[in-house]
C-alpha cells in the first residue's frame, strides 16, 4: 500500500488502486486513509497487538467527519494505548459501545455508505425498524444476548409470518458482525445462534374462498402496483413461476396462436417451454402490453422487467399487514394451487408435468426421455382452459367446472 504526505486535498479526491486502498501517512506511523470502490473514506490505525503480537487494524473515524488532523491525534492516542500495554480495538469499542443502545446501532449501521449502496437497503430498514427497535431498541448493546434476539423473531413466528422472520433474524446477524468489525463490540453474542425457521415455501394450497378474496381483493390490497396485481392473476392461470411471468416480453407472445413461448434461457431447467393461453390469460396480457406501450417488457422496471424479488417484497409485505384478508402465502404457492385445481379437475400428472415443464416427470424413464417426444400440446392447452374456467367460477362465485372423466 502506497505512503505519501497526507493532505487535506488528498484526502478529498483520493480514489481507490484496484480496489479498496489504504494510504499511509508519513507523517504519523500507523495512520491510513481506507478508500474503498464505493468512494467511502475512513481513517483506519494499523499496529501490533498487545496481547499477542499479530497484525491488527483500528477504525477511528471516517472523512471528511473525522478531518486529517483530528485522525493524527487520534492516531497518536492509540499509539499511546499501545505502548501501554492496550489493544486500541478494545479501548475504543469500549468508548463508542458506552450506553449505545441497539436502536443506537441500527442508526450508525444503515448511515454506513456501503450499506446505502445496497438495492435491498430500504427493505432491511423497514424490518429493523419495524420488527426489532420497537422491541428491543432499548436493549444496550454490550448486554445484547441471544435471548433478546428470540424476543423479536418469536414474537412474529406467533404472527405467522416465518419468511419474515427469518430475514430480520439475518439482517440482526448482519448488523451485529458489522458491529464487531466496526469495534463497537469486542465478540459476536450471536455466534452459533441458529434461524428461527427455514425460508422456504410450505406445502401451502389456496382454497377457493382464499382464491375468491385474493382475486376480488388485489386492487384494494395492492393499489399502488398494477403490475404485480396482473402478475400474480397470471401466475395462478398459468401455474407458470414468478420469474418466468414478471420477464414476459412481446417477442415471447404470439396471441393469435395464443401461445407463450419461453426460450430456454428464462427458464428454471434451461429447456424452452410452450404454454398456451387461455383466454383470462390473454385478456390480461392485453391489458399489460397496452399500458407498457413499445416496451421490451410487460412489466418494465426501468430498463428491464420487474424482479421476482420486487414481487415477492411486495407480496410478503401486504401479508404482514393482512392486507389480502387470508393467511400468508407466497408467489410459489400459486402454481402449486393452480397445478392441485388441474389435478382435482382429472388432468393425468404427465400433462402437469408438462404444464409445469417438469422434466423429472416429462422425460422420466428410457421411454419418456429417449423414445416418446410427444409434447403433450393439446393437453396442455386443455388443461389449462379446463383451469382457466374453473377460475372464473370460483371467483364469479359460479358453478365450478366438471372434472375430466376416464373413458370407459
Amino acid at each position: 500500500m502506497p505512503t505519501i504526505a497526507l493532505t487535506d486535498r488528498f484526502c478529498s479526491t483520493a480514489k481507490p488502486i484496484e480496489g479498496r486502498t489504504d494510504y499511509f501517512d508519513e507523517t504519523v506511523s500507523g495512520l491510513a486513509l481506507r478508500v474503498t470502490e464505493q468512494g467511502h473514506r475512513s481513517w483506519c490505525f494499523h499496529y501490533r497487538s498487545p496481547r499477542d503480537g499479530k497484525r491488527a487494524r483500528a477504525t477511528i473515524g471516517t472523512y471528511p467527519a473525522t478531518s486529517l488532523a483530528a485522525a493524527r491525534g487520534k492516531a497518536i492516542e492509540a499509539k499511546g494505548h499501545v505502548d501501554a500495554g492496550q489493544d486500541p480495538r478494545l479501548v475504543l469499542a469500549g468508548q463508542a459501545s458506552a450506553g449505545m443502545t441497539v436502536a443506537a446501532l441500527v442508526d450508525a449501521y444503515l448511515a454506513d455508505p456501503e450499506r446505502a449502496a445496497l438495492r435491498s437497503k430500504a427493505e432491511i430498514e423497514r424490518r429493523l425498524r419495524k420488527n426489532v427497535v420497537p422491541v428491543i431498541g432499548e436493549v444496550k448493546l454490550a448486554e445484547l444476548r441471544r435471548r433478546d434476539v428470540r424476543n423479536v423473531t418469536d414474537a412474529m413466528l406467533r404472527r405467522g409470518v416465518k419468511v419474515e422472520a427469518t430475514r430480520v433474524f439475518e439482517d440482526v446477524r448482519a448488523m451485529v458482525r458489522w458491529a464487531v468489525q466496526n469495534e463497537y463490540l469486542d465478540a459476536n453474542p450471536l455466534d452459533g445462534m441458529s434461524k428461527p425457521a427455514e425460508a422456504t415455501s410450505s406445502n401451502r394450497v389456496l382454497g377457493d374462498d382464499e382464491i375468491r378474496a385474493l382475486w376480488q381483493g388485489l386492487p384494494k390490497a395492492l393499489v399502488k402496483s398494477i403490475q404485480c396485481q396482473r402478475i400474480i392473476r397470471l401466475c395462478l392461470i398459468t401455474a407458470q413461476r414468478v420469474g418466468e411471468v414478471a420477464g414476459m416480453v412481446p417477442a415471447e407472445l404470439d396471441l393469435s396462436a395464443r401461445e407463450w413461448r419461453l426460450p430456454g434461457a428464462r427458464t428454471k431447467n434451461g429447456f424452452p417451454h410452450t404454454v398456451p393461453l387461455s383466454d383470462l390469460a390473454i385478456s390480461i396480457i392485453k391489458e399489460a402490453m397496452a399500458d407498457a406501450g413499445k416496451g421490451k417488457s410487460l412489466f418494465p422496471n426501468g430498463s428491464g422487467s420487474l424482479s421476482p424479488q420486487v414481487v415477492a417484497r411486495t407480496i410478503l409485505r401486504a401479508n404482514d399487514t393482512g392486507r389480502f384478508g387470508i393467511a400468508p402465502w407466497s408467489a410459489h404457492d400459486l402454481r402449486r394451487t393452480a397445478l392441485t385445481g388441474m389435478a382435482r379437475l382429472g388432468v393425468a400428472p404427465i400433462v402437469m408435468g408438462h404444464v409445469a415443464n417438469h422434466r423429472t416427470t416429462t422425460r422420466a424413464g428410457v421411454t419418456l426421455s429417449a423414445y416418446s417426444q410427444y409434447a403433450y400440446d393439446k393437453e396442455k392447452r386443455h388443461a389449462l382452459d379446463l383451469w382457466a374456467d374453473q377460475l372464473k367460477a370460483i371467483v364469479g362465485g359460479g358453478a365450478a367446472v366438471l372434472p375430466m372423466r376416464k373413458r370407459r
